[in-house]
């Protein structure tokens, strides 16, 4: 058998026409069985200076040189789809007598959705999401794929293959599915004992405004990962960086929106009194608070703080003060509708009893 054998196999459907694009011409070895091309011919075709080269254990590219990203990302897919050409231990066990998720079938024809069985996540779905404290798709020494732990599939070569009990919905990103930004941040630290470079990932999530932080540090624990060195104080900066984000979000509101300016940061005491507690805002002539929400170092409302904090509130209506709690992602997805939130407290504290006085301090 040569590399003199014609290109145009006994099909309708030519590679000429199937290698147009970075997806096409990455395929499975069952997706050219069907277009007239043996394996036995590809095998042959991606011997030493041949025309094609075989990628991953059943997935090839069909041309000389190095895969591109793009490329490299097609065929994990494909390979994490179970339908390569890989033994029995690599094909999707079916749960509960269900098919496989919608796509799996187009993924294995050479065309991963956002449906898929597989998706990309870790530093590979970082960068897919715009991450800049990653290296380019093309510079990444591995690519990781997250499927479901019913799938008996191995990594190889430079695919590590990341099993999960409960897989998250992908997103898609230039028309490969990823995995959301917290569960790709957490398989990235997961496989990272750099503890700069997790500081420089969890930072950025927040800062770029990928999510917020109450989502990282939700999968960080989920993963058991809060307890390793690498993170040490990585997550309490993740949490405060939040919470400067949120604040600056909360002045956006006000400014872009012409808010009356507040008092910011301040703290409320009753005439010689004892303490309110502190707000993130206060409008005197209106008598109305605004609280950030906040989280805790799990990512979650802690109980007893949102226990003190309901008191607060209980404490300040009772004087008539209107408390108005934001949660920081409705300001990053949503700060208009913020703002129309505020601006109706404001506009109806002329029609409320009027208010006690309350002493304004700096907080």
């Amino acid at each position: 058998m040569t590399h003199n054998r014609p290109e145009i196999p006994v099909s309708p459907h030519p590679l000429s026409k199937l290698t147009e694009g970075a997806q096409r011409r990455v395929l499975t070895a069952g997706a050219l069985r069907e277009h007239g091309v043996p394996t036995a011919e590809a095998d042959e075709r991606c011997r030493p200076g041949g025309p094609w080269q075989l990628l991953l254990p059943g997935v090839y590219l069909l041309r000389s040189g190095p895969p591109s990203g793009g490329e490299r990302l097609y065929a994990a897919l494909l390979y994490a789809s179970g339908r390569s050409g890989e033994p029995a231990e690599s094909v999707p066990v079916q749960r509960d007598g269900r098919a496989e998720p919608p796509g799996a079938a187009a993924a294995a024809a050479g065309t991963p959705t956002a449906g898929a069985a597989a998706m990309i996540t870790g530093c590979a779905a970082l960068a897919l999401h715009g991450f800049a404290a990653v290296p380019p798709l093309r510079a990444l020494d591995r690519v990781d794929v997250l499927v479901c732990r019913a799938r008996r599939l191995r990594s190889a070569h430079w695919v590590r293959v990341v099993h999960t009990r409960r897989p998250p919905c992908p997103e898609e990103v230039g028309g490969v599915p990823a995995a959301p930004v917290p569960r790709a941040l957490a398989d990235a630290v997961a496989a990272c004992t750099d503890a700069v470079t997790v500081r420089r990932l969890l930072t950025e999530s927040v800062r770029a405004g990928h999510c917020e932080p109450a989502a990282v540090v939700r999968e960080l624990r989920a993963a058991r990962l809060l307890g390793r060195p690498q993170l040490g104080d990585a997550v309490d900066l993740l949490l405060a960086e939040g919470r400067a984000l949120a604040e600056a979000r909360l002045y956006e509101m006000v400014f872009r929106h012409w808010l009356p300016e507040p008092c910011w940061n301040v703290e409320l005491r009753l005439p010689g009194g004892p303490s309110l507690g502190g707000v993130d805002a206060y409008w005197p002539g209106e008598a109305v608070a605004l609280e950030l929400d906040a989280w805790d170092e799990d990512g979650e409302r802690a109980p007893a703080g949102e226990r003190e904090r309901d008191r607060r509130r209980e404490v300040l209506e009772g004087l008539g003060v209107t408390v108005v709690r934001l949660a920081p992602e409705r300001l990053r997805d949503a700060l208009e509708q913020q703002a129309a939130i505020v601006r109706t407290a404001l506009m109806t504290a002329a029609e409320r009893e009027p208010a006690e006085h309350v002493v304004v301090l700096p907080r």
